[in-house]
């Protein structure tokens, strides 16, 4: 799979609560790639929290930070990177992300209101209504992750394995082998 990749980094896009950072770190493994989580890095780079940050700067300073780690990633080779839900809304960032293969983690309403209910760290769903937050926030998103290379739909019971080993096989369906003369 990686001889078929040639290198290519696969980048994950979706909702939050959807298991892109979990099912990315099995991807790494499994490509023999280097894993990176792009609100990790923002995290380390300003040495605050995602929440701390879209307090100080907003959601557009925080929009900001991650296409500068994204515009530096897309520099290297053999990544497998998870982004934030939100990476898709900004245009400059589809630039980067073209550079490797985009994989869309897809889950139903139900599935990410049941991961994320207890969830307080994220700043987008400081909502009464989590599950009608959720809802518009997919609903304005769907057609911009439908611009993936690859869409993969999750079901309630799907593993993390069972994800990256969705991925994986789904990979050959979009990438030709390269022919060598």
């Amino acid at each position: 799979m990686s001889s078929l990749l040639q290198g290519v980094n696969l980048y994950l896009i979706g909702m939050m609560g959807v298991g892109k950072t979990t099912v990315g770190h099995l991807l790494a493994k499994d490509l023999g790639y280097r894993f990176v989580d792009t609100d990790n890095v923002i995290a380390q780079a300003t040495g605050k929290s995602i929440n701390e940050l879209f307090a100080q700067v907003g959601e557009a300073g925080f929009r900001q930070l991650e296409s500068d780690v994204l515009s530096q990633v897309c520099a290297f080779t053999k990544l497998t990177i998870a982004t934030g839900g939100g990476i898709v809304l900004r245009r400059e960032n589809w630039g980067y992300l073209h550079h490797g293969l985009i994989v869309w983690l897809d889950a139903p309403v139900e599935l990410l209101y049941s991961r994320l209910v207890e969830d307080t760290t994220r700043p987008l769903l400081q909502d009464a209504d989590l599950k009608g937050r959720l809802r518009s926030l997919l609903e304005q998103r769907t057609p911009l992750y439908s611009q993936a290379d690859l869409r993969i739909t999750l079901q309630e019971g799907d593993t993390p394995e069972d994800v990256a080993k969705r991925v994986l096989e789904a990979i050959p369906s979009v990438l030709k082998p390269q022919v060598s003369h």
